[in-house]
């Protein structure tokens, strides 16, 4: 890893995550909320951005997010989402109903970036409209980026995938092999070398009665989905 490094010009997998520091939202109250809040307590944190409050997509993802994170607790990450709205039009949205498009009080932190610099440091700024595309950051809890995925503006994020790329990085970090696609916990890694790599194919093309465990089926679609 790169953490020797300075941070880059915008956000890279690999390299030290842009620091920041701003106003949030935390639990009805203005705090703020920096990277070095969660490095400093050497948590992994999810950065995410959207692109407006009282939208039609962005609150489906914070209550999603917010529901889930006793799950993220759990693996010791945090989660922050950001977006280029100011802390005051982030505290009406999370004390609104949900019925009337608001969050309803959620304890997912909402970061306030209305000098639109954050999101530009991590490369989602979109620059004519002033707002932030769907992006979300892996960061660890040595403030190294792991991961990065980005959304155009119509497309929601799931939480479990968030909570299966934690699970992996987590995983990798530990034991020092690497994760085939879809992995899961519980289900067969791969160690980097041959004689692993060998043991690896053998249970995925040998024969092996839990192959179903190793690559999950995708299920056919039905009726023109």
């Amino acid at each position: 890893m790169a953490s020797n490094k300075e941070a880059p010009p915008v956000a890279r997998v690999r390299y030290p995550a842009p620091p920041f520091c701003s106003q949030a939202v935390v639990d009805g109250t203005f705090q703020e909320l920096s990277l070095e809040t969660y490095t400093a307590t050497k948590q992994w944190l999810l950065l995410g951005f959207i692109p407006m409050a009282w939208t039609f997509v962005c609150p489906t993802e914070i209550i999603a997010f917010a529901d889930a994170l006793p799950h993220f607790a759990a693996r010791g990450c945090g989660v922050v989402f950001a977006s280029t709205d100011s802390e005051y039009s982030l505290l009406a949205w999370n004390n609104a109903s949900r019925k009337d498009g608001g969050l309803g009080n959620v304890a997912l932190p909402l970061l306030s970036d209305k000098n639109h610099q954050l999101s530009r440091r991590y490369g989602v700024l979109i620059d004519e409209e002033g707002i932030a595309l769907r992006g979300l950051f892996l960061i660890d809890p040595n403030g190294i980026v792991r991961q990065i995925t980005i959304n155009d503006l119509p497309v929601g994020r799931s939480v479990d995938e968030a909570l299966r790329l934690i699970d992996a990085f987590k995983f990798t970090d530990e034991y020092g092999e690497v994760c085939p696609a879809n992995w899961n916990p519980g289900q067969v890694s791969l160690k980097q070398t041959a004689a692993g790599k060998e043991a690896y194919l053998e249970k995925l093309y040998g024969g092996d009665a839990n192959i179903g465990n190793v690559i999950p089926k995708s299920k056919p679609l039905t009726n023109g989905q």
